[in-house]
């Protein structure tokens, strides 16, 4: 058969990256073809087939032509006429769109060896108007090339205004964008995707919750950087360089949308935000279709960072009640994740960025102390029912009292500081 490796796997390649995962591009062939050779269809849309050994993706030569609005609305063509060079034209970006052969010969009809030495993201050809979908992967591709310098090119910015404007990427399904937003999380410098969306004005149409943080004052003695929009990305970029997981991730970008409804009259200060912000959370999840567990970890965190940062000062009435509200004496799934997404809230000011968060060893500390009281020993006592777990909870208030105190008396002056989010 007449093979090419192509797309990321050859982009990857040549960066120096880790390749994982290939695919091919098979010229020449039939459906009919490819099942005779022992391949399995798998493609729903268009020709693609597993491999009978290996069971990477092996796709026939197509091309496509726009038929409808949105990403969906494309006719493809697969036939043995259709050359490489057309298949790689209807690729979005030109470092994408390069192929090359089993003995590593190099196949770059549209300049993306160039693009990628000059670090530059740039759209194949006019038909990247066709696809909405190409701006989130824009987006994401300038996420995950940042740290080496990528920025997209000013005529391929152009086309994603312009694709904006016409209104292209509101026919995008809530699935894709959620899928994109996944993916961009998980790139090395997810900030990037929000800041390129926001530069050809998708973002406002695609995350309006996001949007309307930019512009909108905090209190400078607790946000050196001021704007919320500013301090949201940068608690995401704090977060990410925290932890891999997505999930972390968006509770961190969406911590404080709530400050995004506060009426100017009230700025910089935002008491309420956290409460305020619930809605818009709950909106974003639904029309996202988001899965249930980054809902509830969001939600948590918007509604108790300031707790978190303020433990110092909490009554232990106070921090048992948060840990209850947490569910984390139950199960300790998001326990870990919320002080993380915390502590990404507190990095991610100006100046702020490697400030230790000690808040997280107390809160772990105080938890295992709630924790060591066991029900068990009250049943044991003929306690039940409401009674049971009212003593329950007063047993806890004093494990973490007697652990405050000793916390207290080995805390060091120099080392913690009181954090922010309480509204002068």
């Amino acid at each position: 058969m007449e093979v090419y490796l192509v797309g990321g796997a050859v982009r990857d390649k040549l960066l120096g990256m880790p390749v994982k995962e290939r695919d091919w591009v098979v010229v020449g062939e039939t459906p009919e073809s490819m099942e005779r050779r022992g391949f399995k269809r798998v493609g729903r849309d268009f020709p693609v087939f597993l491999h009978p050994e290996t069971h990477e993706e092996y796709a026939l030569a197509r091309t496509e032509r726009k038929v409808a609005p949105g990403h969906r609305g494309f006719v493809v063509h697969a036939s043995p006429e259709v050359t490489l060079e057309e298949d790689l034209k209807r690729r979005d970006l030109t470092i994408n769109a390069m192929a090359m052969t089993p003995d590593g010969r190099l196949i770059d009809p549209y300049g993306g060896l160039r693009d990628l030495k000059n670090r530059v993201l740039r759209h194949v050809s006019e038909a990247f108007v066709e696809d909405p979908l190409r701006v989130l992967r824009v987006a994401r591709f300038a996420a995950k090339l940042a740290h080496l310098g990528f920025r997209v090119a000013p005529e391929t910015m152009a086309l994603m205004r312009q694709m904006v404007a016409a209104g292209e990427v509101d026919a995008l399904t809530p699935e894709r964008v959620w899928q994109e937003l996944v993916k961009a999380l998980a790139e090395r410098t997810p900030a990037r995707f929000f800041e390129v969306l926001r530069e050809c004005g998708a973002n406002a149409r695609l995350f309006p919750e996001i949007e309307r943080l930019f512009g909108v004052p905090q209190p400078v003695q607790w946000h050196p950087e001021i704007d919320t929009g500013i301090h949201t990305l940068m608690a995401l970029t704090a977060a990410a360089r925290l932890t891999p997981d997505t999930v972390t991730r968006f509770a961190a970008l969406t911590h404080d949308l709530g400050k995004g409804l506060t009426p100017p009259e009230m700025w910089p200060s935002h008491r309420g935000h956290e409460q305020r912000g619930l809605e818009p959370l709950a909106q974003l999840c639904q029309r996202l279709k988001a899965p249930r567990a980054y809902h509830r970890l969001a939600r948590k965190v918007m509604q108790y960072h300031g707790l978190c940062h303020r433990v110092f000062e909490l009554k232990p009435a106070t921090i048992v009640e948060v840990l209850y509200q947490l569910d984390v004496l139950h199960e300790d799934r998001d326990f870990e994740p919320f002080l993380k997404a915390c502590e990404a809230d507190v990095r991610g000011r100006k100046g702020w960025e490697d400030k230790p968060y000690p808040q997280a060893d107390w809160w772990r500390a105080l938890r295992r102390a709630a924790l060591a009281v066991r029900a068990g020993e009250l049943v044991a006592k003929g306690l039940k029912g409401e009674a049971l777990g009212i003593e329950l909870r007063q047993a806890r208030i004093r494990a973490v009292a007697v652990e405050k105190r000793r916390l207290q008396a080995s805390r060091r002056d120099d080392v913690l500081t009181r954090v922010p989010d309480k509204a002068p």
